[in-house]
């Protein structure tokens, strides 16, 4: 049965430019996502969003255009619990993909082992309030006690404002997490606002602490190109390089202005002027967390 659905936010830019900006090879975006089709991969009733369509076909178009050998779909929350979308890309990837899944503590451990058997290596919980709020702590709980045995790590999404009130939680956590879109900072807000000295601190005194330079266009208070976000990613990237990734959240949900992915390519030498970094934080340090064959 084919199913319609009327998109709520608007799709991705579709003229994609060519960075100027060569990646390394092996590079790796990782944090994207993957939408439908709506058709064989229905969006879940109770999402917060309705995304156009951006299927596996437009990724590899995209990853092409800009150069990305390597990915980590994040599955994002408009899919539910269902990571058949992800799985299946993986499954087709020739080993060049990787996944975080959304899951709850209804998961069984033989479903665990079939997510981690097809490529995944985290789970992901959303703290923003636009995205539902705050997930049930016992449910959290549980879900982080069941996915640490497998090594896995979590990947945590924050609205800027809640990072303090969190701080205590993470440093307590048994595994290693990811902080999504350098904790949605405002770029207007400047370095010196608490919300990102606690992202910094936690850098520096928790080495499980990793984050996510992607989401320029989120933490940007001044818009395209998004070059009043380079100074915190570059800030990310002195505190600890070897916890650093890079993603470009393609297809962009809920963004205030849509970014381009070439020009957030051509970002990478401004976050991080140095090659040896560039390596660290495209090639080796995803390979590392997401255990892509080196």
């Amino acid at each position: 049965m084919t199913m319609m659905y009327t998109p709520t936010i608007p799709p991705p830019d579709p003229n994609t430019r060519t960075p100027r900006f060569k990646l390394p090879k092996l590079s790796c975006d990782a944090h994207c996502h993957i939408f439908g089709p709506g058709a064989k991969y229905p969006y879940a009733p109770d999402r917060s969003y309705t995304p156009p369509d951006a299927p596996l076909e437009d990724f590899r178009i995209l990853h092409a255009k800009l150069g990305v050998e390597r990915a980590v779909i994040v599955n994002a929350s408009v899919h539910g619990t269902d990571n058949s979308v992800a799985l299946d890309a993986i499954a087709q990837s020739n080993g060049a993909y990787r996944a975080v899944a959304n899951i709850d503590d209804t998961i069984t451990e033989r479903g665990l082992r079939v997510l981690h058997e097809g490529g995944f290596r985290g789970c992901r919980f959303n703290f923003v309030r636009h995205l539902g709020g705050v997930p049930d702590k016992g449910v959290f709980d549980r879900v982080i006690a069941m996915v640490s045995p497998l090594g896995w790590h979590v990947d945590l999404h924050f609205d800027a404002i809640d990072l303090p009130d969190y701080a205590d939680m993470l440093a307590k956590l048994p595994l290693s997490y990811t902080i999504d879109h350098m904790g949605r900072v405002k770029a207007s807000d400047g370095l010196d606002q608490l919300p990102f000295k606690i992202l910094i601190e936690l850098m520096q005194r928790d080495e499980k602490c990793w984050v996510k330079i992607c989401g320029s266009e989120r933490v940007s208070s001044a818009g395209p190109p998004f070059t009043d976000a380079v100074p915190f990613g570059r800030k990310i990237v002195e505190t600890a390089p070897d916890r650093v990734i890079w993603g470009t959240d393609w297809p962009h949900p809920n963004v205030k202005a849509m970014p381009n992915d070439g020009d957030l390519v051509d970002l990478i030498p401004l976050l991080a002027p140095e090659p040896e970094l560039q390596q660290k934080i495209l090639v080796d340090n995803p390979a590392r967390l997401f255990e892509f064959d080196r």
